[in-house]
């Protein structure tokens, strides 16, 4: 009897090999996590907010209660003064 067509989950799931850093510098950058490109802020007041980052200078719209919006870590400073912001350990 012969197979439908389907690979083995061993062919697909293999991943390419990775490869080796020339130098040990290389290797060090290479076993450090990457570092995340944006915070999550959610707004927990009762109407809506924009807030304007003070390092990048741009603008965050936060349009409902318990919206939750991508700040660049530069931002995290200013955007954690505000009245009813708080820092989200959840995802968008």
């Amino acid at each position: 009897m012969g197979c439908c067509g389907r690979r083995v989950l061993s062919e697909t799931a293999a991943a390419p090999p990775r490869p080796v850093p020339a130098s040990p510098a290389g290797a060090l950058r290479a076993a450090v996590p990457q570092r995340l490109a944006y915070l999550v802020f959610e707004y927990v007041g009762r109407t809506g907010m924009t807030v304007i980052g003070g390092a990048s200078g741009r603008r965050y719209r936060f349009d409902r209660p318990g919206a939750k919006v991508a700040v660049e870590p530069a931002d995290k400073a200013s955007l954690a003064g505000v009245p009813n912001l708080r820092l989200s350990a959840g995802p968008l």
